[in-house]
C-alpha cells in the first residue's frame, strides 16, 4: 500500500511540476574545464558507442542533451535490462558502475511503473551518473518521470532524482513498449525479484 501511495504522490507531483529536465536540475551544466573525477562527452560516446554497437545512430544527440541539461558525470552504469507493462509495469536490470576515482561495482535493479503504458522491452542501458559522492550512494530508490517510445532499435532518455543524485539512463531497446509512466528504480548490491 505504501508503494501505491509512493507512486500516487509521483504522479500527482509530477503534473505540478515542468517537463524532465527542470525535474532534475540537481547539478548545473559544467562550463569549467574536463575534471579529473568527470567523464568528458567524448568519454561517454567513445563508451556508448562500443556498448551499443550498430544501434548507436541517435546515441550523440542525446549525450549532447544530456550534458548541456546536467554536465559533466562522475560515474556511469552499462548493463542490461527488460521490463514490461499492462498500464503497470516493472523493470529489472543489472549492470556495472564505473567511476574514475572511486573504483567500480556490481548493481542491480529494478522498479515498478504506473500510468498508461503497455508492451515490453529488453535495452542495453548506459546510465550516467551526477553527484554522485560515494559508490554506495547508488543503493538507493530514484524516482521519475518515464515517458517512451520504443520502437525496435530506439533510444530514449529519462531522468530520475534521489538527494541531490541525478540517474540519467539512455537505452537502446528492442521490442514495442509505448506509453507514460511514473515510478522508480531500486539500486541494490544483490539480485531480487522485489521490486518495492
Amino acid at each position: 500500500m505504501r508503494v501505491v501511495r509512493f507512486l500516487v504522490a509521483a504522479l500527482l507531483l509530477t503534473i505540478a511540476l515542468p517537463a524532465a529536465p527542470a525535474l532534475a536540475q540537481g547539478p548545473a551544466p559544467q562550463n569549467q574545464g574536463p575534471s579529473p573525477e568527470r567523464y568528458s562527452s567524448n568519454e561517454i560516446l567513445d563508451e556508448g558507442h562500443r556498448f551499443f554497437g550498430g544501434v548507436s545512430r541517435g546515441l550523440a544527440s542525446v549525450v549532447e542533451r544530456a550534458f548541456s541539461t546536467w554536465g559533466q558525470p562522475n560515474g556511469y552504469i552499462l548493463g542490461q535490462e527488460g521490463g514490461g507493462a499492462v498500464f503497470g509495469g516493472l523493470r529489472y536490470g543489472e549492470g556495472a558502475l564505473y567511476t574514475k576515482n572511486a573504483g567500480d561495482l556490481k548493481v542491480y535493479w529494478q522498479g515498478p511503473t504506473l500510468g498508461w503504458d503497455i508492451g515490453g522491452e529488453g535495452a542495453r542501458t548506459m546510465m550516467l551518473i551526477y553527484s554522485l559522492p560515494a559508490t554506495r550512494a547508488i543503493y538507493q530508490r530514484f524516482a521519475g518521470v518515464d515517458g517512451s517510445a520504443y520502437l525496435v532499435g530506439g533510444i530514449g532518455m529519462t531522468a530520475l532524482t534521489a538527494n541531490r543524485i541525478v540517474v540519467v539512463p539512455i537505452r537502446s531497446g528492442v521490442g514495442l513498449r509505448l506509453g507514460a509512466n511514473v515510478g522508480y528504480l531500486k539500486f541494490t548490491p544483490q539480485a531480487t525479484w522485489n521490486p518495492f
